[in-house]
């Protein structure tokens, strides 16, 4: 009979010592560890030296985050701390935006042209209004409920020896743009630019915090409003004519606070770009200018006044853009002499990237 096999006994272990572990072979030659090591040593060195530096700027160096000034004149580096009533009146600002551009000198780029521009009683809509009559155009000043700042826009037009006309109404409603556009058209003759400013903004800590009211009245206004705008242009448009709509900074990188109002910007970037296409046939060009923080009564009257102290100081430059910085790119995108060949752009004027 055969015996059964008893198990092996696993050998005895030493009191106090644990398993034997395999080594951790490393497959470097003697050669490369060293030359590592000297590299390693280098890089220290380097740190070493900026470490230095970074502590004698330390507390030192405040010019380095001073607001950037890159324009024919200094522009202001802090708002007031201020809140106003909506929809915001330019007039009732403590610090005037600077819409008047006295460097630009006007050469005739939009000579006997006949422009549409919404909000344009004050803000960015002023500044265009202005330069577009300074380079030879008659503009339609549409607003909302404003009546001295538009009457202030339109003396500014007249000024530059162009004919201003007013048209208060609410972009929402598709049929006062059908009205009045075609009363513009009516009186200038033809159309040649229609600007797309018109918008509503109204800040919230939450997504929950936004009722439907508040979120109608920014889709609305930023969304439909443009549509609708283009909509009853279009008829009174011929080739050569443009279309220019007003997005945002928003609208590339979001706001926390502002979500509803990031989400119809990327909506206007993407309208334009849908537009451009579906008008080449007809020789009419279609773009956008995304501005970054810009000075105008679009911000007093949304947020705190203790915020709007600090409006435009995160942006890359450090502060807010004044709207006489931003209406040049406007001009340029409606001139045919210098953006013939531009279609379908969503052209960034926001100070740079924040680094």
């Amino acid at each position: 009979m055969a015996r059964s096999k008893s198990p092996r006994k696993a050998p005895a272990r030493k009191a106090g010592k644990s398993p034997a572990k395999a080594a951790t072979r490393t497959a470097t030659a003697p050669g490369d560890a060293k030359a590592a090591r000297r590299t390693a040593r280098g890089q220290r060195e380097l740190q070493a030296v900026i470490d230095r530096k970074d502590a004698r700027r330390k507390g030192k160096d405040k010019g380095d985050d001073a607001p950037m000034q890159a324009g024919a004149r200094r522009q202001p580096e802090r708002m007031p701390a201020q809140h106003v009533a909506k929809p915001g009146h330019e007039a009732d600002l403590d610090l005037a935006p600077r819409f008047e551009a006295p460097d630009y000198r006007g050469s005739g780029k939009l000579e006997g042209m006949k422009a549409i521009v919404t909000g344009s009683d004050s803000g960015i809509g002023r500044a265009v209004a202005v330069l577009f009559a300074r380079e030879g155009a008659d503009v339609a000043i549409f607003y909302l409920d404003e009546h001295e700042d538009a009457k202030e826009t339109a003396r500014w037009v007249e000024k530059e020896g162009r004919k201003a006309m007013l048209v208060p109404g609410d972009v929402r409603d598709p049929a006062f743009c059908n009205r009045a556009v075609k009363r513009v058209a009516k009186q200038f003759g033809r159309l040649d630019v229609l600007v797309n400013n018109a918008g509503f903004q109204l800040h919230a800590e939450r997504l929950e915090d936004i009722s439907d009211a508040h979120l109608q009245e920014t889709l609305q206004t930023n969304v439909a409003g443009y549509l609708q705008m283009a909509r009853a242009a279009l008829p009174h448009m011929e080739e050569g004519a443009s279309i220019i709509n007003c997005g945002s900074v928003t609208g590339l990188f979001g706001s926390p606070k502002l979500i509803d109002y990031s989400t119809t910007k990327g909506a206007i970037h993407a309208f334009t770009k849908a537009l451009a296409s579906n008008l080449i046939p007809r020789g009419i060009r279609v773009n956008a200018v995304a501005p970054g923080p810009v000075w105008t009564p679009f911000n007093p009257a949304d947020k705190p006044a203790d915020e709007v102290g600090e409006f435009g100081q995160d942006s890359a430059m450090g502060r807010a853009a004044q709207p006489e910085e931003l209406s040049p790119a406007f001009v340029f995108l409606a001139s045919p002499v210098m953006s013939s060949y531009v279609n379908g752009i969503v052209l960034p004027v926001m100070g740079g990237p924040k680094g």
